[in-house]
């Protein structure tokens, strides 16, 4: 596990897994989120976002949490380790909600500067959505990979229990 792309809903828990893990595994974390946007939520010009992405992937390890479409044929391609939360839309509904609570007028630390947290009726429908229209594309690309670790978790339940193993792993 040096190069892990984590993917999966809005408000699943990315950014949080990304941290965690790079906390236990001691590799730094990057945030799609934080590469695509700019200050006040400007996105960034495409080749900017991509140049920034790209020299991430030239690291010797990293973690990355986020989906964006235009770069993930590579990051996959990059990454010996895949994570792809698919929690029930229920659940991240659950997860956006609270971030924005958590998170109400400031920026979170997995995003652009100055980019206070917001909750649209744009992104509810993008999060509510997202199961429908995403998660089997993703699962389509996934069964195409080789030579990768693949973890896929239906539930935090699922995903405490990995990461417990991990730890244990890492002790021995």
């Amino acid at each position: 596990m040096k190069k892990i792309a984590i993917l999966g809903n809005p408000g699943a828990g990315k950014s949080t897994l990304a941290k965690q893990l790079g906390k236990l595994l001691n590799i730094p974390v990057h945030h799609m989120d934080a590469l695509y946007w700019e200050s006040g939520w400007t996105p960034a010009e495409e080749s900017i976002f991509i140049d920034r992405h790209d020299k991430i992937l030239n690291q010797e390890n990293w973690i990355i949490d986020g989906n964006y479409s235009i770069t993930l044929p590579k990051r996959l391609k990059d990454a010996d380790t895949i994570i792809f939360l698919n929690y029930s839309t229920l659940r991240c509904l659950y997860g956006i909600t609270k971030r924005r609570i958590m998170y109400r007028n400031k920026s979170r630390p997995d995003i652009g500067k100055d980019c206070p947290e917001k909750l649209d009726w744009e992104f509810i429908l993008w999060t509510k959505n997202h199961n429908k229209n995403k998660a089997s594309k993703t699962y389509d690309r996934l069964a195409k990979l080789n030579n990768k670790a693949i973890h896929i978790f239906r539930n935090r339940r699922q995903l405490n229990t990995f990461l417990v193993g991990l730890k244990q792993n890492l002790k021995t």
